[in-house]
């Protein structure tokens, strides 16, 4: 049975009004408009749907137990645009975030607060992981984008936003004093306890790379999961910590760590926004987008 589904929305309105005139006022469609497709659907279905009244028409037997029917599925439909628009216009929805702990403490957060504080009703779920898990992730279709740093390879459907320098540097408490003043070259490291990132992280893999290239090789003392907690380490003296220089500010500023200084500085590199041309965006996630500071450095996209 091929009905046209129109047929199906009129017979509801109809229903609703009791009356054809009344119903063809709601739809924007003349009286006998309305009395042909009532016609057509009563054909089609092979049973009469209304009985005229004085004042207008009242559902058959028939018609009653078809209009339950109707009368919720028709209802869903309406809810779901109402849900539908309400995403458009922002008032609820989702954003699928995927970010690092130092991506996300140091980059997303003061965005997702005023985010937050103009979207009240839009949920933000924020996937905790290193770059390669959230690369993954975004393959997958489970987040909308993410916050990720240097360095990282992608597939070419991936587009690549740079949208805030960092710099990796080595500090060292007390313990390490007699290193303060001087000037290292990177191969004193390979005689020094190493407190740095486990090797699954971009950050790892940045700092090994640039210091293999440098004829250095670390044997870490330490490997942990954790930026703030290597400077909760290195605050301990249990060796020289590895970290983004931001988790170590609070503590460089207050003289229980201090940099180490070497002959060639680290190289500088990049949060970045990375965002699939084959993944849909919501409305949600594209305004998010929009707030991110993704105009403040000469950015690469690729």
């Amino acid at each position: 049975m091929n009905i046209d589904l129109e047929y199906y929305r009129i017979f509801y309105y109809v229903a609703k009004a009791g009356s054809f005139t009344q119903a063809g006022e709601e739809l924007c469609i003349s009286q006998p408009a309305v009395s042909q497709a009532i016609k057509l659907l009563e054909t089609n279905l092979g049973s009469k749907l209304f009985i005229r009244i004085p004042k207008g028409v009242r559902l058959t037997p028939e018609g009653e137990v078809l209009f339950t029917y109707v009368q919720k599925g028709y209802e869903y439909i309406l809810l779901g645009e109402a849900k539908f628009q309400k995403m458009l216009d922002l008032e609820n929805g989702e954003i699928r975030i995927g970010a690092s702990d130092m991506t996300l403490q140091f980059y997303l957060l003061p965005y997702l607060e005023k985010f937050h504080e103009k979207f009240p009703g839009i949920k933000v779920t924020v996937t905790n992981a290193p770059t390669p898990d959230t690369l993954e992730y975004l393959y997958d279709g489970k987040i909308d984008f993410g916050i990720v740093s240097e360095p990282f390879e992608t597939k070419p459907e991936i587009e690549i936003c740079r949208v805030r320098e960092i710099q990796d540097i080595f500090v060292a408490g007390s313990r390490f004093l007699s290193l303060k003043e001087k000037v290292l070259k990177y191969k004193t490291l390979e005689g020094l306890p190493i407190i740095c990132l486990e090797q699954n992280t971009s950050s790892r893999r940045f700092i090994d790379e640039f210091l293999k290239a440098n004829d250095v090789v670390l044997k870490p003392e330490f490997e942990l999961a954790m930026s703030d907690i290597i400077v909760k380490f290195a605050g301990r003296n249990l060796g020289v910590g590895c970290v983004v220089k931001d988790f170590a500010i609070e503590a460089l500023e207050t003289g229980n760590l201090f940099q180490l200084q070497f002959e060639q500085e680290l190289p500088k590199r990049h949060f970045c926004i990375i965002t699939g041309n084959n993944n849909p965006i919501s409305s949600a996630a594209k305004e998010l987008l929009s707030m991110l500071d993704m105009n403040g450095l000469d950015n690469d996209r690729k």
